[in-house]
């Protein structure tokens, strides 16, 4: 396989998850700010933190009331992050691979970008959020499953989960981190409220139901940190993502160095107490689960790219 057409792949699948996440993360925090006090409501700065597009937040805002997040969020081409710009991105992948994908697949990516585009004005307020959010969703799932049923499964298609498993998983870390540091402060009135933030975690990764099926637990932090990371057969878990990587590589030559990366990191979270980590601690933690993701990447970019490539 020419390396340009698995970079294409690559990207076009970390650009459609990146789209589905920022999603994700929108409508959460929407439906939260409505279940918690005035006094534990961090507005929409959370959000951008998780990103990490703070100082490029800040180039050309100066606060972070509801619509101007919004607006940087759904459709600032200038974010990398941006709705908008991620299925921009995608489209321009898939658009140059149109011989490898399947044709039912650039027709759904092509639709789902001029909707997006069409309706984006939707997206901004209240009322029509839901919908714009839940179709940004469920069409970037449908892409998915429609790439999973009739895309072949060959070397390209390795490459295609690589993309969206190492950009889940950043995802994920990065959730955890910011949402549970932030989003309430430590304050004694604001314990019975502990439990709506952990679910707003799990909901934020679709992980609610499957937590109370595998677990059997109440939510608390020990309990969701143990499931968000370590859960083996929970498809937005950060080991189970390491584990859809380490199979793709499997597959293809020279993956000696991109394998015993992400065996270093997969120890490190196999061997970690989340049951006694602080926040401080926790935060250490998952920057350097997300450094091991970026080393995974640079290596995986280095060695099957035209060029490394960084976003």
């Amino acid at each position: 396989m020419l390396s340009r057409v698995a970079e294409n792949i690559y990207w076009m699948a970390r650009y459609i998850e990146r789209a589905e996440n920022t999603a994700r993360l929108i409508m959460v925090n929407t439906n939260l700010l409505l279940d918690l006090p005035k006094a534990g409501q961090l507005g929409w700065q959370p959000i951008i933190e998780i990103l990490g597009c703070e100082a490029h937040y800040l180039e050309s805002n100066q606060d972070y009331d509801e619509r101007t997040v919004l607006k940087y969020l759904i459709s600032d081409t200038s974010s990398a992050n941006s709705i908008y710009h991620s299925l921009q991105l995608a489209r321009e992948n898939a658009r140059t691979i149109r011989d490898i994908i399947p044709r039912e697949a650039w027709e759904r990516i092509n639709g789902l970008y001029n909707t997006a585009k069409a309706t984006v004005q939707s997206g901004y307020g209240r009322k029509g959020r839901f919908d714009y959010m839940q179709n940004i969703i469920l069409g970037a799932q449908t892409i998915t499953g429609l790439l999973a049923g009739t895309m072949l499964h060959d070397m390209g298609y390795d490459f295609l989960k690589m993309g969206r498993n190492l950009e889940r998983a950043d995802m994920t870390t990065r959730i955890i981190d910011v949402r549970s540091a932030d989003l309430l402060p430590e304050h004694e009135m604001m314990t019975p409220f502990e439990n709506i933030q952990w679910m707003s975690v799990l909901k934020s990764l679709s992980g609610y139901q499957m937590y109370r099926r595998t677990m059997q637990e109440r939510v608390n932090r020990p309990f969701v940190l143990k499931f968000l990371l370590k859960e083996k057969k929970f498809p937005r878990a950060f080991f189970h993502a390491l584990l859809e990587v380490k199979d793709c590589l499997k597959h293809l030559p020279r993956n000696e160095e991109a394998i015993e990366l992400l065996n270093d990191v997969g120890k490190k979270v196999l061997r970690a107490d989340q049951a006694i980590l602080q926040q401080e601690e926790l935060h250490r933690f998952i920057d350097e689960l997300q450094l091991g993701l970026a080393d995974i990447h640079k290596v995986i970019s280095k060695t099957y790219f035209r060029h490394p490539v960084a976003e």
